[in-house]
């Protein structure tokens, strides 16, 4: 829709919202997370305090959780708060917890060939089953040059 008035989503965020590309992504990703949140804490009778920022959620989105580990993080960070909103740093802090106990190590190499199978990344919609090569490997993420085929 932002191309009906503007040449990029860059150009779009600033005007629109005042917001970098990087921002609007951001938030985008934050209100995924809160959408999981809100179809997978367990209420049960009481109430859970929910985000109001993208700052606390922002560690949760980076960290590609499933839905139901992002909820078990949101009420642990939430008692750890004292049964109130926590900051993006306590949300941090368990995240990285989790992940130091789930560590794997990172299968892919440098160079190695891979499809694409994007999963909320905006960047990459339209994209999957794309071909790719592995430029970085990281402890939980790497990488990928892609090239868009032009056929006429």
């Amino acid at each position: 829709m932002y191309r009906s008035t503007h040449r990029t989503f860059e150009e779009y965020c600033r005007d629109r919202f005042n917001y970098s590309r990087d921002a609007a992504y951001l938030k985008i990703s934050a209100t995924v997370v809160y959408e999981n949140l809100q179809k997978f804490l367990p209420t049960n009778g009481r109430q859970i305090p929910m985000p109001t920022n993208e700052r606390q959620l922002r560690f949760l989105a980076k960290a590609e959780l499933e839905p139901a580990v992002q909820a078990d993080v949101w009420q642990q960070a939430v008692e750890q708060a004292g049964n109130k909103i926590p900051s993006g740093r306590i949300v941090k802090d368990i995240v990285d917890r989790i992940r130091e106990r789930t560590k794997v190590p990172n299968p892919y190499n440098i160079g190695e060939i891979c499809i694409l199978l994007p999963k909320d990344d905006p960047e990459l919609r339209g994209k999957a089953g794309y071909w790719g090569v592995v430029t970085y490997v990281g402890e939980y993420s790497c990488t990928v040059q892609t090239w868009t085929v032009m056929t006429s």
